[in-house]
């Protein structure tokens, strides 16, 4: 039996903390927030006695590795700007770590803690989410099943089921978080070299089921994480975009031509305003709908199999559960979570140190765990 901490009790906490309580193998869960009202509110909907609840500061070291200590493993679901010390007070701890991930530069401090983390006897996995995330499994997958892989492009979005003016977008993750894909480079593979590319770029059409249609697809940042490197020298091109309904890459890079999305303040009547704030703030109050959702993910690879060129697709069309109140996003990011620390936990993932999600969870049971939650993943082959 393991024991878990969810660290933060915002929506992908509560879902991570559910999905574990809900779990056979897992013995008990410690959710932590500095709100106590928030996480004491999360405890009543999950109704588990698996489930307990602490009052924690992820800025204060000392608590953060008292918490963890005697947890089989740490699940963090804060500001991706705070997973690199909680990594590190993970290893002190000698408690095994996941994290949702969300920035590159972030998960390279956590990667570079692995031979700290051998010496400790306990295994970091960043990038644990949706994209990054599932897809990197979903990209190892692939991989797998060519005798030589040429291609993988990666396309994901999260969208509402009825699209809103101004951007047919409803906000379903931390604002910050959307601001910087848009804004910062994009890591790729191109002619089998690794290279960076320009977000909000390279726009392409693609096709979903209805009700979906025609939608489009853009360069984002973050999406490929480790990829490039775990892939390189092993496929020719590597891409990721985010998925949104027609005309909203237009739109955004007219708020970012405008300015909208810059770091250095701007005078305004006296007062200094920093536009990515003032943009950040504007999406929480005019994007936050909470309406149906859908999650769509495609991950098509191209290569060579038994001798001939072929086309795998891997797709997922995920939806809302209204019964346990768990948007589409929130399902696709935190259940991959938990599945990962699950196996973490118990030996599946057995490798110790920090590394990359698409080295060491094996994909097949993976999928099958996502399946068991109602996550389908369809293959086709052409």
């Amino acid at each position: 039996m393991s024991s878990f901490i969810v660290i933060g009790a915002g929506l992908m906490g509560r879902a991570v903390a559910l999905d574990l309580c809900r779990s056979p193998g897992v013995d008990s869960v410690l959710l932590t927030d500095m709100d106590t009202d928030r996480v004491e509110s999360v405890l009543d909907s999950i109704h588990s006695p698996k489930a307990s609840a602490l009052q924690l500061d992820v800025t204060d070291q000392s608590a953060v590795l008292e918490a963890m200590r005697g947890r089989t493993v740490a699940v963090s679901c804060v500001p991706y700007r705070h997973n690199a010390g909680l990594a590190r007070a993970a290893v002190g701890a000698r408690c095994s770590f996941c994290d949702l991930g969300g920035n590159n530069d972030v998960v390279a401090r956590e990667l570079a803690l692995d031979a700290e983390a051998k010496g400790a006897g306990v295994t970091i996995v960043p990038d644990c989410g949706l994209a990054p995330g599932l897809t990197n499994v979903l990209s190892a997958d692939a991989l797998t099943r060519f005798d030589q892989l040429d291609e993988l492009h990666i396309r994901v979005g999260g969208l509402p089921l009825r699209p809103r003016p101004p951007l047919g977008y409803q906000l379903v993750f931390n604002p910050a978080g959307l601001v910087n894909e848009y804004k910062e480079m994009c890591v790729v593979i191109r002619n089998g070299e690794v290279r960076t590319v320009e977000p909000m770029a390279d726009l392409e059409a693609l096709e979903f089921p209805p009700p979906f249609g025609r939608l489009e697809a853009f360069n984002t940042s973050g999406g490929t994480s480790t990829l490039p490197r775990t892939l390189k020298g092993r496929v020719r091109e590597l891409d990721y975009k985010t998925i949104r309904y027609p005309g909203h890459c237009e739109r955004i890079r007219l708020l970012m031509d405008l300015g909208l999305f810059d770091e250095r303040p701007v005078r305004v009547g006296g007062v200094e305003v920093l536009p990515r704030e003032l943009i950040e703030a504007l999406f929480v109050e005019h994007l936050s709908f909470g309406d149906d959702d859908a999650v769509l993910v495609r991950v098509t690879a191209r290569g060579v199999k038994d001798g001939r060129e072929r086309t795998l697709t891997h797709t997922i069309v995920d939806h809302c559960d209204r019964k346990s109140g768990l948007t589409a996003m929130m399902r696709t990011t935190a259940f991959p979570a938990s599945i990962v620390a699950q196996m973490v936990a118990d030996g599946t993932v057995a490798r110790r140190g920090a590394v990359p999600q698409e080295l060491v969870v094996p994909t097949g049971p993976f999928i099958g765990q996502l399946g068991a939650r109602g996550i389908r993943v369809k293959t086709e082959w052409d």
